[in-house]
């Protein structure tokens, strides 16, 4: 008699975000892989409404809580509050592609020891002959997990996979001070685990209804990235070179809008385009600010996914 496959525990952090958990919930709940093979674990992290309504309208789903704010703190509860060999991480704003938790199970089914998955993201688009400026945008620059893990070292933690042993092994998340899926993933990486990109392994993420969620995004990891700059004892000047360069470096990117598959047609490059000029400008101009900013800390008063777009 064949041995059962190994129980899958989805986590998910949860903060504000009912209408997009639900829509979560249902994409989950309609994966090809059988039911009785994952469990789902909700973590809100301190929401105006608890929500309790939404997920007692799915079978088996349940809802945990986190009183210490960050997605990482929401993610190691759901941690302690599952049963799974298997822990899958998404966040609430995403949905999973059908094929998801197969995916998940198919590798690791045949996987060797000390092994992370990290899967695709994609934009979901409304209406795909009419993309927003951000549609365009995210859709080329975003998520962009083959380059984190390959290049980057980490995984973001909105697509995620590990067997709750490593997890274990490599210790809970940080906390909303850090960038949590890129200090876990080097701290994993450091201690012998590779971490592998699998494509097959999709989520989809709306692209955001305006810039200012990407300037927030983008103020506390330019604050981390400084913080990390002047704990290494680097030059300022060098500092002011790399916002300079920063500022220049939608010229580079030309080529890339041009030849992505990810979107079509000229219009559509051209508002990718357009967008990544003004957000490269902001991301410059905040770099400066940090140089002569009196305490330049990282704020914390808020999180969402720390996945990036550029």
């Amino acid at each position: 008699m064949a041995d059962k496959p190994p129980l899958i525990s989805v986590i998910i952090p949860h903060l504000n975000q009912q209408e997009p958990l639900r829509r979560c919930l249902q994409s989950l709940l309609a994966q090809s892989c059988p039911r009785e093979l994952f469990e789902v674990v909700v973590v809100d992290n301190g929401s105006i409404l608890l929500p309790s309504d939404i997920t007692d309208s799915f079978a088996g789903v349940r809802l945990e809580c986190e009183s210490l704010s960050g997605p990482g703190p929401a993610r190691n509860r759901g941690v302690t509050g599952s049963r799974g060999e298997i822990l899958a991480f998404i966040d609430a704003d995403c949905t999973a592609g059908d094929a998801w938790l197969a995916a998940i199970a198919g590798r690791f089914v045949s996987a060797r020891e000390r092994l992370i998955l990290g899967g695709d993201v994609k934009i979901a688009i409304e209406d795909r002959g009419r993309l927003t400026m951000l549609e365009a945008y995210e859709s080329v620059f975003a998520y962009r997990q083959r380059e984190y893990i390959e290049k980057r070292g980490f995984s973001g933690t909105g697509n995620l996979a590990v067997r709750r042993r490593d997890f274990d092994a490599i210790g809970p998340f940080a906390g909303i001070d850090v960038a949590e899926d890129r200090e876990w993933g080097r701290r994993a990486r450091s201690a012998g685990y590779d971490i592998v990109y699998v494509p097959e392994m999709i989520v989809y993420h709306p692209a955001r209804s305006g810039f200012e969620g990407l300037f927030e995004k983008w103020d506390r990891h330019v604050r981390h990235d400084f913080r990390d700059w002047r704990d290494a004892g680097r030059n300022r000047g060098a500092w002011v070179g790399l916002a300079g360069a920063v500022a220049l470096s939608p010229l580079i990117h030309v080529v890339q809008i041009l030849k992505s598959t990810r979107i079509s047609g000229f219009r559509a490059r051209l508002l990718a385009m357009a967008a990544l000029v003004r957000i490269r400008f902001y991301r410059a101009g905040r770099m400066l600010r940090l140089v002569t900013s009196a305490q330049p800390e990282v704020q914390a008063a808020s999180w969402n996914r720390s996945s990036g777009s550029n």
